[in-house]
């Protein structure tokens, strides 16, 4: 799997820059997301796994795409026939993603609460998470009662544990110690 992410990084980057020169991350997000589940389907993987004929795998794999692919998708997808790499598609799409998250100051956060939070508790904790991360914050909130009370935020790398069982869960390893 690393290696279709090695692979993906540089097609990725040549979409995402694209993209912003053409003033177009949304259109390229969209065409890289349905070429991504095409290129997940059995059948069209055993096809490009068959290491066919590079103008055939793209020339089929254009066609399945049908009006979802602009020119520039149709050219890019030529490319990646070309060098078989039409497998490492989803992970280009998810490269792609981070690139355009890190280019637009955004990031996902994951909040889970014992309960569920209302539309101002959601708007006060997205406020203060953009403070602190200098980000613009998109919100994924879950419960689950065995967060008992208070919430688990992670963002990236961060994790903020402000729940009542993570808080019992610190106290018991500080009485065993």
């Amino acid at each position: 799997m690393s290696d279709l992410t090695n692979i993906a990084r540089p097609y990725a980057k040549a979409a995402f820059d694209f993209a912003v020169e053409q003033n177009a991350l949304d259109a390229w997000l969209q065409m890289l997301a349905f070429a991504a589940e095409v290129a997940k389907h059995d059948q069209v993987g055993a096809y490009i796994g068959a290491n066919g004929a590079a103008d055939k795998q793209a020339g089929l794999f254009i066609q399945v795409c049908g009006e979802q692919l602009n020119e520039h998708g149709q050219n890019f997808i030529k490319v990646m026939a070309e060098n078989h790499r039409l497998l490492a598609l989803p992970e280009v799409l998810a490269a792609y993603v981070g690139l355009k998250a890190e280019f637009e100051k955004e990031i996902d956060v994951t909040v889970v609460s014992a309960t569920k939070l209302s539309k101002a508790q959601q708007d006060k904790l997205a406020t203060a998470l953009s403070q602190r991360l200098a980000r613009k914050v998109k919100l994924n909130c879950s419960e689950d009662p065995a967060v008992v009370g208070g919430m688990l935020i992670k963002a990236g790398d961060m994790v903020i544990d402000g729940s009542i069982r993570g808080k019992l869960d610190r106290l018991a390893t500080a009485l065993q110690s």
